[in-house]
Formats: C-alpha cells, sequence, structure tokens
C-alpha cells in the first residue's frame, strides 16, 4: 500500500483525525496494553485466566489491566466470562470482532521480520 493509497483511503483533508476510520479503529486499540492482550489472546491460549494475562503482561498494576480489560469488553473486542465458584474464576477471550484485528498483528509480525535488521544496515 502506497503513500496515496493510504491518503486516498484513509485520510481526508481538513477532517479531523478522530472522525477518520483510521482514528476510530486507533481508538480501539490506542493504549499501552490493549495490542499485547491481544497478541495474547490470539497466539498462545484463546481463553486466559486473569492472573495468566497479568504474567504475560509483566509489570502492570491490577488497576490498569483491570480497566484495560473492561474498556476491551465495552469495545466488545474480549469476552469475559465470569463463573460462579468459589475462589471466583473469570476467563478472557477474543470475541469475533476481536478476532479480526488478528491478521493486523500478523502484518505487524511480518513488517517486524522484514525491517529487523535494517538499523544495521
Amino acid at each position: 500500500m502506497t503513500k496515496q493509497t493510504i491518503t486516498k483511503e484513509c485520510c481526508h483533508t481538513g477532517e479531523d483525525l478522530c472522525d477518520t476510520n483510521f482514528g476510530y479503529t486507533l481508538s480501539l486499540i490506542n493504549g499501552k496494553y490493549k495490542l499485547i492482550i491481544i497478541y495474547w489472546l490470539a497466539g498462545r491460549k484463546p481463553v486466559m485466566r486473569y492472573n495468566e494475562l497479568k504474567r504475560c503482561l509483566g509489570n502492570i498494576s491490577h488497576k490498569t489491566l483491570s480497566n484495560t480489560l473492561k474498556e476491551m469488553e465495552s469495545d466488545s473486542l474480549i469476552i469475559r466470562n465470569e463463573y460462579p465458584q468459589i475462589p471466583p474464576k473469570v476467563e478472557y477471550s477474543l470475541s469475533e470482532r476481536g478476532k479480526s484485528l488478528i491478521p493486523i498483528l500478523v502484518s505487524m509480525c511480518t513488517w517486524g521480520e522484514q525491517h529487523r535488521n535494517d538499523d544495521s544496515e
């Protein structure tokens, strides 16, 4: 995709970024951890518990992870399943809408593979 194609499809002169399709998509995945959560749910395990996600994300606070997951659930990117038991059990998985973002992650991986060593040239 060339710059001209991107301009034609995504950018419109004088239009505020938040009013574009790009801006809308960015609003759903913007944030330090959202793409990483999608990455983990798309890759290793299709269903993960809260503490598993927390371990995979490393140094993330409970409040940040909880808020991020609530936002993603509100945006219909993930599904939260709560099981009525003691201790409580909550599992997260990608929704169909969330799964539709996987090609974007694959494209990012491909780009990284192609350009990872550019700095050493």
